[in-house]
């Protein structure tokens, strides 16, 4: 890959951006560089074929997928949307991170666990299958659900818990969960 163009506050330089331009115009993709990192915002519908492009794209060769996080922007100002997704990718080969954000807006009340109809993107388990336990923490933390995922069930909390625990709205002394645990001590245990 060559040199990056000069960065400007306008256009971010990263090696990669070119290639994205280049395959993904009038797909609506936005670049953008915070404090040196390269964050791409991909509409929905356009996620996984960004994401298969640039593991399978020799000059880009994101052959790691270092982390999924879910993100909550309620009552956060100017925040485009309520909920976002970051894959954090890295080329071992080109030694390059880039992030890629997708921003989610919820149809219906967030303040319990039904799912919504909204908050689905596909699973990348297909491109990456270390994105299993990621996919799996998001759904569990924010509710966000992994179409094609291949295990989707809750990783952090137990099964029937009632709510989404990294969500703005969810109080933070809980619903009353805690106070029907079982004490163990080590006579118990």
């Amino acid at each position: 890959m060559t040199d990056p163009a000069p960065e400007t506050p306008d256009t971010p330089a990263h090696p990669t951006l070119a290639l994205i331009k280049q395959h993904f115009a009038e797909r609506g993709l936005r670049a953008a560089t915070f404090r040196g990192q390269t964050t791409i915002v991909s509409p929905k519908h356009v996620l996984h074929d960004l994401l298969r492009f640039l593991r399978d794209q020799p000059d880009a060769a994101y052959d790691f997928l270092s982390d999924v996080c879910g993100v909550d922007y309620l009552n956060y100002p100017e925040a485009e949307a309520r909920f976002a997704v970051i894959y954090n990718l890295v080329s071992t080969q080109h030694n390059q991170r880039l992030f890629v954000k997708v921003l989610l807006d919820p149809s219906i009340d967030t303040s319990g666990i039904e799912p919504d109809p909204d908050l689905h993107l596909p699973s990348v388990c297909d491109i990456w299958p270390g994105a299993e336990w990621n996919e799996r923490e998001v759904f569990d933390m924010f509710g966000i659900r992994f179409d094609n995922h291949p295990d989707l069930r809750r990783i952090l909390t137990w099964e029937s818990y009632p709510a989404h625990p990294l969500r703005k709205d969810y109080p933070l002394r809980g619903r009353g969960e805690r106070e029907s645990y079982r004490v163990l001590d080590r006579g118990s245990a």
